[in-house]
């Protein structure tokens, strides 16, 4: 594979958005986890076998102080398959990872974030979060309680409760905060959100968007194998976290966690960061008054799953007082909308994934992470070059998600994704989900957190927790 092509198909998670509120820098604020613009970024790491490692490498000029991972074994086993990977020429494909190996090698190294955030919290400043979804949110609040600057890979959290309990915490510490949907810092992308709230292709009334995955990339629609005894290494319990205590079964780890109920959110928790991320951006979505979910039958027992189903459809329903109501759906399991009728012949949808918006002047189309935002009739496309830049750009593109982070830390701009949004773009996603459990439509109350039409659909909003694991109250 070429080093492109690997990163844009899944060695490196891509996806992100700038909002740019008036920002006041942290050095003249002062506050938790103040740092000057010239001091180096102190920085640990809670998941770093898999995208936790591409997040940290993008971060190798601050100090990787401590480290924490349930599978030592198979972070050492990543390093080593990665470095097999060779260009054309016999190259290393990935020469960051054999830059970001000593890294490692230097850092202080734990099984439990918790006991690393007590013991080294002094030596800490920000913490990168890349463990399975259901850990997301333990792990975050605890840093944040221990006033640590958070980025957090997409999904941000398991459950609605979850994102509302991050988005709280963030404006209570004054903490910068991240989520990782890098496309959000993309050029394109950015483009793309500009051009629809020009009003190019006129009020839009529709949106349809798509995934590929689960397809190829981890299972769905199984039930649970017979338990097993865990690989050597794996910190069983760990890996539990604030999940049902159970044994060991197969296929969970190191990724394939996704299409768990128990550990992941499914295509729609994965995906919908970097793909509904921009309609909900663009158009201002907020909460919709309506959520319905089709879907292929459930791994295991319907009311209680083992897996998420292989294909869902979500249809969307805002009603948007000031604007037209307006309906999104998504599709998955490699289902995708029709090619649009204005198309012209041999025009193709990406099938890993995309955006359309339909307006009543016509309709823009892009790609996973905001890629190559296109025109339809394409005589639109002369009048686009007229639309001026709105949004600035983050230096170093869909690549320097990880670094605006740290400059926002610094106090020299504005971070692209911080949790005032993505806990909003999070439960949109997660809302989806519920309506899958909840069998039919629901209709939601955003405002109380509660679903009037099937009340005891609340129950999936939320989630409870083993001793131990429960969320830490901040702020």
């Amino acid at each position: 594979m070429k080093r492109r092509d690997f990163l844009r198909t899944g060695a490196a998670s891509v996806a992100g958005a700038f909002l740019a509120p008036t920002i006041v820098p942290r050095r003249v604020l002062g506050g938790p986890g103040f740092l000057a613009p010239s001091d180096t970024v102190n920085i640990a790491g809670i998941g770093v076998g898999g995208q936790g490692m591409w997040n940290l490498a993008a971060l190798m000029d601050h100090n990787i102080v401590a480290l924490a991972d349930v599978d030592w074994g198979y972070v050492d086993d990543s390093f080593a398959r990665r470095a097999e990977y060779k260009e054309d020429d016999g190259s290393p494909m990935f020469p960051e990872l054999e830059e970001l190996r000593p890294h490692f090698e230097r850092a202080a190294k734990y099984d439990d974030f918790r006991r690393m955030l007590d013991e080294r919290g002094r030596d800490i400043d920000a913490v990168v979060i890349a463990t399975p979804d259901h850990t997301h949110a333990v792990a975050a609040l605890t840093a944040m309680g221990h006033g640590k600057h958070v980025f957090v890979q997409k999904p941000l959290t398991y459950t609605v409760e979850e994102a509302r309990a991050l988005k709280r915490a963030a404006a209570a510490t004054g903490v910068v905060t991240q989520m990782g949907n890098q496309g959000h810092s993309s050029d394109d992308g950015r483009r793309a959100v500009e051009l629809v709230r020009s009003g190019l292709v006129g009020p839009i009334r529709e949106v349809l968007a798509w995934t590929n995955r689960p397809h190829g990339y981890w299972a769905q629609g199984v039930a649970r194998p017979e338990p097993a005894t865990p690989p050597p290494g794996l910190a069983w319990d760990l890996f539990l976290g604030p999940a049902e205590e159970r044994p060991y079964y197969p296929g969970v780890h190191p990724f394939a966690w996704r299409g768990w109920v128990d550990f992941g959110v499914g295509a729609l928790g994965d995906m919908g960061a970097h793909i509904l991320d921009f309609p909900f951006w663009a158009l201002d979505l907020g909460m919709p008054a309506r959520v319905e979910t089709r879907h292929s039958p459930w791994g295991g027992e319907r009311e209680s799953p083992d897996t998420y189903p292989v294909a869902t459809i979500t249809t969307y329903w805002f009603d948007r007082p000031g604007a037209e109501p307006l309906k999104l759906t998504w599709f998955d399991g490699g289902l995708m909308p029709p090619t649009p009728v204005e198309a012209p012949e041999g025009f193709e949808l990406n099938p890993e994934g995309g955006v359309i918006y339909a307006g009543e002047r016509g309709l823009l189309v892009h790609d996973l992470y905001g890629y190559e935002p296109r025109l339809l009739p394409e005589s639109l496309s002369e009048e686009a070059a007229a639309v001026p830049q709105s949004l600035p750009r983050i230096e170093g593109g869909i690549y320097g998600h990880e670094a605006n982070w740290v400059r926002a830390i610094r106090g020299e701009e504005a971070v692209s994704t911080p949790f005032s949004y993505a806990s909003d773009l999070t439960e949109l996603m997660l809302l989806g989900l519920v309506a899958a459990r909840a069998g039919r439509p629901i209709e939601y109350d955003a405002a109380a957190m509660a679903i009037p039409n099937v009340p005891d659909a609340e129950r999936f909003l939320r989630r409870t927790y083993r001793p131990g694991w429960e969320l830490p109250e901040v702020g």
